[in-house]
Protein backbone atom coordinates (compact mmCIF):
# COMPACT_ATOMS: atom_id res chain seq x y z
CA UNK A 1 0.00 0.00 0.00
CA UNK A 2 1.27 3.44 -0.87
CA UNK A 3 1.79 6.01 1.88
CA UNK A 4 -0.02 9.35 1.80
CA UNK A 5 2.11 12.31 0.79
CA UNK A 6 -0.05 14.76 2.73
CA UNK A 7 -1.83 14.89 6.05
CA UNK A 8 -4.42 17.21 7.51
CA UNK A 9 -3.68 18.47 11.01
CA UNK A 10 -6.53 19.53 13.27
CA UNK A 11 -5.15 21.47 16.21
CA UNK A 12 -7.22 22.78 19.11
CA UNK A 13 -5.65 25.81 20.77
CA UNK A 14 -6.71 28.67 23.03
CA UNK A 15 -7.02 31.95 21.13
CA UNK A 16 -4.19 33.41 23.23
CA UNK A 17 -1.72 31.01 21.57
CA UNK A 18 -3.06 31.01 18.02
CA UNK A 19 -0.36 33.33 16.65
CA UNK A 20 2.42 31.16 18.11
CA UNK A 21 0.91 27.97 16.67
CA UNK A 22 0.28 29.64 13.29
CA UNK A 23 3.90 30.81 13.16
CA UNK A 24 5.17 27.35 14.18
CA UNK A 25 3.20 25.80 11.31
CA UNK A 26 4.65 28.35 8.89
CA UNK A 27 8.17 27.61 10.12
CA UNK A 28 7.58 23.93 9.30
CA UNK A 29 6.11 24.90 5.90
CA UNK A 30 2.79 23.30 6.82
CA UNK A 31 0.02 24.93 4.82
CA UNK A 32 2.07 25.04 1.62
CA UNK A 33 -0.34 24.40 -1.26
CA UNK A 34 1.00 24.84 -4.78
CA UNK A 35 2.25 28.40 -5.15
CA UNK A 36 0.72 29.53 -1.84
CA UNK A 37 1.97 29.13 1.69
CA UNK A 38 0.57 29.75 5.19
CA UNK A 39 -2.79 28.30 4.05
CA UNK A 40 -4.97 27.24 6.96
CA UNK A 41 -8.50 27.49 8.29
CA UNK A 42 -9.54 28.60 11.75
CA UNK A 43 -12.92 28.00 13.39
CA UNK A 44 -14.16 28.89 16.87
CA UNK A 45 -15.22 25.85 18.90
CA UNK A 46 -16.29 25.07 22.44
CA UNK A 47 -14.22 22.28 23.94
CA UNK A 48 -14.46 20.38 27.19
CA UNK A 49 -12.08 18.26 29.23
CA UNK A 50 -11.52 17.07 32.78
CA UNK A 51 -7.98 17.05 34.13
CA UNK A 52 -7.24 13.84 36.02
CA UNK A 53 -4.97 13.27 39.04
CA UNK A 54 -1.40 14.20 38.21
CA UNK A 55 -2.38 16.73 35.54
CA UNK A 56 -1.11 20.30 35.64
CA UNK A 57 -3.72 21.92 33.40
CA UNK A 58 -3.15 25.19 31.58
CA UNK A 59 -6.87 25.79 32.00
CA UNK A 60 -9.20 24.05 34.44
CA UNK A 61 -8.99 22.30 37.79
CA UNK A 62 -8.06 18.68 38.46
CA UNK A 63 -11.20 16.57 38.81
CA UNK A 64 -13.57 19.22 37.44
CA UNK A 65 -15.08 19.43 33.97
CA UNK A 66 -13.80 22.49 32.12
CA UNK A 67 -15.70 24.01 29.19
CA UNK A 68 -13.94 26.78 27.29
CA UNK A 69 -13.72 28.43 23.89
CA UNK A 70 -10.86 27.36 21.65
CA UNK A 71 -9.86 27.67 18.03
CA UNK A 72 -9.71 24.68 15.70
CA UNK A 73 -6.85 25.11 13.23
CA UNK A 74 -6.90 22.95 10.10
CA UNK A 75 -3.86 22.78 7.85
CA UNK A 76 -2.32 20.39 5.33
CA UNK A 77 1.21 19.17 5.85
CA UNK A 78 3.47 17.13 3.60
CA UNK A 79 4.64 13.81 5.01
CA UNK A 80 8.27 14.92 4.93
CA UNK A 81 7.45 17.95 7.14
CA UNK A 82 5.08 16.19 9.54
CA UNK A 83 7.53 15.39 12.37
CA UNK A 84 8.96 18.92 12.28
CA UNK A 85 5.50 20.48 12.25
CA UNK A 86 4.37 18.39 15.23
CA UNK A 87 7.49 19.25 17.26
CA UNK A 88 7.17 22.98 16.55
CA UNK A 89 3.44 23.05 17.32
CA UNK A 90 3.95 21.18 20.60
CA UNK A 91 6.67 23.67 21.58
CA UNK A 92 4.35 26.63 20.85
CA UNK A 93 1.23 25.11 22.44
CA UNK A 94 0.45 25.77 26.12
CA UNK A 95 -1.26 22.45 26.93
CA UNK A 96 0.46 19.46 28.57
CA UNK A 97 -1.22 17.23 26.00
CA UNK A 98 -2.27 19.26 22.94
CA UNK A 99 -5.05 17.75 20.85
CA UNK A 100 -3.56 17.32 17.39
CA UNK A 101 -5.46 15.02 15.06
CA UNK A 102 -3.51 13.72 12.07
CA UNK A 103 -5.58 12.56 9.09
CA UNK A 104 -4.18 11.10 5.85
CA UNK A 105 -5.30 13.06 2.81
CA UNK A 106 -6.11 11.86 -0.68
CA UNK A 107 -5.92 15.35 -2.14
CA UNK A 108 -4.72 18.86 -1.45
CA UNK A 109 -6.65 21.35 -3.56
CA UNK A 110 -5.21 20.23 -6.91
CA UNK A 111 -7.36 17.63 -8.75
CA UNK A 112 -4.64 16.23 -11.04
CA UNK A 113 -1.87 15.81 -8.45
CA UNK A 114 -0.41 12.41 -7.48
CA UNK A 115 -0.97 12.34 -3.73
CA UNK A 116 0.76 9.10 -2.81
CA UNK A 117 4.41 8.13 -2.59
CA UNK A 118 5.46 5.70 -5.25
Amino acid sequence: MRKPRYFKLEIFVPESHFDAVRDALAEADAGHVGIYDRCLSVSPVTSQWRPLDGAQPYNGTVGELCVAPELKVEVCCSADRLETALALVRAAHPYEVPVINILPMCGVGVPDFDFFEK
